[in-house]
Formats: structure tokens, C-alpha cells, sequence
């Protein structure tokens, strides 16, 4: 029997489950699907895909591990993958949603999209998946907890701005409240020692945090929230693709002549970064005279002014991403050199 020229594993994660498909390209350049299965998102169920992966390929020609950017559901997996030598790629979710679209798949399940991963990986030369900095993602979880806090804090405070408008006030409500708030403040300066600490112990890191908050708006946090939720920018390898990650790509609907439908942005991406851009937007607006002019003119073109905002926040995470690829801080001039109006 010939051996294939590739053979790919296309999986489709989900927060339970791994949907597994396998694929191969022969001498003809023909390919197909061979073999799918499911098995459970655990140390267990690794194991067992590994297993059936290698039962089910040839050994000559090497296998190619292939899932999409789901969250954190999938890095359990690539960790394990990437531990024991496996070859992995991690791609973004957009890049296969596109190319799903040039095959005949008329109905979308969690099977076909694990075909779809693994044709796309097929047709695709992937860069094999490196693990990222151990601090991005202690950074990450350490970011998430905080932004936990911030939303637990904030409820709290309404409750209490709440009872406190009460008629007749309950004082040992009022307490609970106030002990419950003063625990998450502790809880928020205990990780923002612990965020300190752990970029204080990267000098790169330390340099390249400095260079991003060179950007008018942009906060030390900022700058911390975009590394850690990008790992360092690891999978993008574009400012579009970046936009697309982050959910603040525009949509719009167009039919014919005579439908079209209201532009808006996705938000299917990173929520996280998505959010961190917002307050940052509103800086830069305040600080910066060129960003400004930007917004007007947009602001006049179409007298949204959420519209306007969000290509700010767009630019400014674009921005981000070029300094981090150059290695350069930002250049009051950038926004004379570069149009940005379409944004």
C-alpha cells in the first residue's frame, strides 16, 4: 500500500467533548476523510485519541495535529499534544470558517467541522504550535480573576447604594456588604502585587510593556490584558486577523439591491480583549489630538458615534500589534503615515 503524502487530525473542542476526524492526501493529490470519532475532554481521553490516531495512520509519513483557538478548552490538549512530541497547530477560528465555505458542507455539526479542520490543515502548510511563556498565561488567569472582581465589586456596590436608599435601612445588611467589598479590594491588591511581581521578573517583558503604553490612552493594564490574552500575539499574523480574534471586525448584510442590513461588529472573538480596548479608546480620544481628528471625521461621515469609538479601539490594538512585531515605541507620526479613515 503508498503511503500518503500528509495525514492530518482535524479537531473540533468543545468544553466536554473531542470531535475527531482524520485525513490524508494521497500520491494523486487526491484526499479524504478516512476515520472520525469522539472522545472525552480529559487526560483520559488524550490518551485514548493518541491511541486511535496511530492505530488508524502509517507511520512513515508523519500525523498532524490540528484545532482551532476555543477559549481555554483546547489547551489541555495541546499541552498534552505538544509534551510528547506530537506535531500541533492551532489556528483561529476565522481562517477555517472561511475556507469552510469553498467546501459542500450543507449541514454544520461538530463532525463536519472536524472534517472541515482537518482538510483545511490538508491544504494549509501550519506553523507547528510552540508553547508560549509560562508567564502569559499566569498573566492571563491573574487579568480574568481581576476582571471577576471588578464585576463582583460592582454589583456589590449597587446592592449597597441600593439598601442604603431603603427606607429603613438593615445595618447588618449594610456590614455584610461592606465586608464582602473590603474582601475583594484585598482580593485586587493581593493580585496586582502578584501581576507586579511576575513582570517585574521579566526584564523583555518589562521593556516591551513600557513600549506598548507609549501609545497615547494606552495603560499599563492595557498592555498586560492584550499579551496575556494573545500569548504574545503567538497565533496572529495580521492586524486583520488580530481585529477578527478580538470580535472587532464589522459585519455587515448585503442581498441584491434591496436588503442590506445595519453594519456592526461581530463580537465573535476574545471578549476579554475585546473589553480592554473600550477605556483606552475613550483616553486616546481625550489625549491624543490625531486619534481625535480621526473620530470626527468618522463621526461625520456617519453620526454614530459607538461606530466611531469602536475604530479607535480597532486602531489602538492595531497599534499595539505593530509595535510588539517592530519592537519600536509608538511615533506621534504614525497617524500622518498611515490612513487610517477606513478604519
Amino acid at each position: 500500500m503508498t503511503a500518503p503524502l500528509k495525514q492530518t487530525v482535524g479537531i473540533d473542542v468543545a468544553k466536554q467533548e473531542l470531535v475527531v476526524s482524520l485525513a490524508k492526501m494521497n500520491q494523486d493529490l487526491s484526499t479524504e476523510i478516512f476515520a472520525c470519532k469522539t472522545f472525552i475532554n480529559n487526560h483520559q481521553g488524550f490518551e485514548r485519541l493518541v491511541g486511535w490516531v496511530t492505530k488508524h495512520t502509517t507511520r512513515q509519513v508523519s500525523v498532524h495535529y490540528v484545532m482551532e483557538a476555543t477559549g481555554v478548552y483546547h489547551e489541555p490538549l495541546a499541552y498534552y499534544l505538544s509534551n510528547h512530541g506530537l506535531l500541533v497547530s492551532i489556528v483561529l477560528p476565522n481562517k477555517v470558517s472561511n475556507y469552510s465555505r469553498t467546501l459542500d458542507i450543507k449541514t454544520v455539526t461538530d463532525k463536519t467541522a472536524s472534517q472541515a479542520i482537518a482538510r483545511f490543515a490538508l491544504a494549509n502548510e501550519l506553523k507547528v504550535w510552540q508553547q508560549p511563556k509560562a508567564a502569559f498565561r499566569t498573566l492571563r488567569q491573574l487579568t480574568r480573576e481581576r476582571d471577576q472582581i471588578i464585576a463582583e465589586r460592582t454589583l456589590l456596590k449597587n446592592q449597597l447604594h441600593a439598601e442604603l436608599t431603603e427606607a429603613f435601612p438593615n445595618e447588618r445588611s449594610i456590614g455584610r456588604i461592606n465586608t464582602r467589598i473590603a474582601l475583594l479590594n484585598n482580593q485586587e491588591t493581593e493580585i496586582k502585587s502578584e501581576i507586579a511581581d511576575l513582570i517585574n521578573k521579566d526584564k523583555e517583558l518589562v521593556e516591551q510593556i513600557d513600549m506598548i503604553t507609549s501609545i497615547p490612552g494606552v495603560g499599563k493594564l492595557t498592555a498586560i490584558i492584550v499579551i496575556a490574552e494573545t500569548s504574545g500575539f503567538e497565533l496572529i499574523k495580521s492586524k486583520k486577523q488580530l481585529v477578527s480574534y478580538a470580535g472587532l471586525d464589522v459585519k455587515e448584510k448585503i442581498s441584491g439591491i434591496s436588503v442590506k442590513g445595519k453594519a456592526k461588529i461581530s463580537k465573535k472573538g476574545n471578549r476579554h480583549l475585546r473589553k480592554a480596548m473600550h477605556m483606552p479608546a475613550l483616553a486616546a480620544l481625550r489625549s491624543d489630538e490625531r486619534l481625535k481628528a480621526v473620530f470626527v471625521r468618522l463621526l461625520s461621515r456617519h453620526g454614530i458615534r459607538m461606530k466611531a469609538t469602536v475604530a479607535i479601539q480597532r486602531k489602538l490594538l492595531e497599534l499595539i500589534y505593530i509595535l510588539w512585531r517592530k519592537n519600536e515605541r509608538y511615533n506621534k507620526d504614525y497617524l500622518q503615515r498611515v490612513s487610517i479613515g477606513n478604519s
